[in-house]
């Protein structure tokens, strides 16, 4: 579009400023150091940004999630503990 119209910018920073995190993480992630380590870094990585997407801290729902696991949250209610269970 950017040739029939000489508006429109080549290149569009917001956007790419937006997925440069996504592209980071994703090379990071080549260093996981197993099949294992890189499956354990998507969940993790999916988790923190569920956490982004509903407005929650990842930060905050991670401490709070793993101090209740830790304090024997049953198994059976995990889905309690989930990024889109603490959206009000």
């Amino acid at each position: 579009r950017f040739l029939d119209d000489g508006r429109i910018d080549l290149d569009n920073n917001a956007v790419e400023r937006a997925i440069r995190p996504l592209a980071l993480n994703r090379k990071n992630a080549l260093f996981a150091g197993s099949d294992e380590g890189g499956d354990n870094w998507a969940v993790i990585a999916t988790l923190i940004e569920n956490c982004k997407l509903n407005g929650i801290n990842p930060h905050t729902w991670l401490t709070a999630t793993l101090t209740s696991l830790a304090n024997g949250h049953p198994v059976s209610r995990v889905d309690e503990l989930l990024p889109h269970a603490h959206v009000a």
